[in-house]
């Protein structure tokens, strides 16, 4: 299976992703994604494609916390809902975390979840992610994964 991470998307393949119903409310639209992106250009919208087609997409970006500080965000991730339940949500997680290590070089990754999607939850649990306490401005809770050189190495 060829799988990719792809910023030169095809954006109507994008906007036809969609989520299955059980998690309505829990993720934004990718058309509300791509207007986030537009109108911040510190997120960065990516398609995830699997034998050249969208199955999948997510957003990303580094975005200032504290004095001096700043934090890598897994901002969005989705599967389309056809594609839900055949793995490739963890395949395409693992794919994120490492690539995203990669490029920034960085120690920790964030997320936020809301507390009762529980699939997510339990699926970034797999990963390392762990809730640290906080919650982001739409009061979805926190989580981060602390980095090690060997996570790279590492399956799920």
């Amino acid at each position: 299976m060829f799988t990719e991470i792809r910023d030169d998307f095809n954006e109507e393949e994008i906007l036809a992703l969609r989520i299955a119903d059980e998690q309505e409310g829990f993720i934004e639209s990718t058309l509300e994604c791509l207007q986030e992106a537009e109108h911040d250009r510190r997120f960065i919208p990516v398609g995830l494609y699997m034998e050249d087609r969208a199955v999948g997409f997510a957003m990303y970006g580094m975005f200032p916390h504290a004095e001096n500080e700043q934090r890598v965000w897994l901002d969005r991730f989705l599967i389309d809902e056809r594609y839900q339940h055949q793995g490739l949500g963890k395949h395409f997680l693992e794919f994120l975390l490492r690539y995203l290590t990669d490029l920034y070089d960085c120690r920790q990754l964030f997320l936020s979840v809301y507390e009762t999607n529980t699939a997510a939850i339990h699926l970034y649990k797999k990963f390392g992610f762990a809730f640290n306490g906080e919650l982001d401005e739409n009061g979805e809770k926190v989580m981060v994964k602390e980095i090690h050189k060997h996570d790279n190495d590492e399956s799920h």
